[in-house]
């Protein structure tokens, strides 16, 4: 059987590829993804997502933890809300920032791991 669509190549394993498009993620789902995987690409949004993963901090801490200024640090943390990956705490006038739950916790300790493992 023959491609005609996109590459005009044979195809050997017609079974295997009808179960791995039904395996396979629907493309919405799959720009989410990488949607999120860009949003935590950028090294300042990585490092703040892992300070608050060991403790909820205002952007006044993360700022000094991060090196850049509040004004900065806010801007990134509204990315991080419209992403779902944070949630904050209003006490008074401050605001305590946490990850949202263990996946995100689990997304930067699978990229550590992949480095640690990774001979790159």
């Amino acid at each position: 059987m023959n491609c005609k669509e996109n590459c005009n190549c044979t195809i050997f394993h017609k079974d295997v590829l009808e179960e791995v498009e039904q395996a396979m993620y629907e493309k919405t789902e799959l720009d989410n993804i990488s949607d999120i995987f860009k949003i935590i690409g950028d090294p300042t949004r990585l490092m703040i997502l892992h300070a608050i993963e060991f403790h909820e901090l205002c952007v006044c801490d993360l700022g000094h933890l991060v090196g850049v200024t509040k004004s900065a640090i806010s801007h990134q943390m509204k990315l991080l809300k419209k992403y779902g990956l944070v949630k904050g705490r209003k006490v008074g006038k401050m605001v305590y920032y946490s990850v949202i739950d263990d996946n995100v916790k689990n997304l930067i300790h699978a990229g550590y791991n992949h480095v640690k493992g990774a001979s790159l």
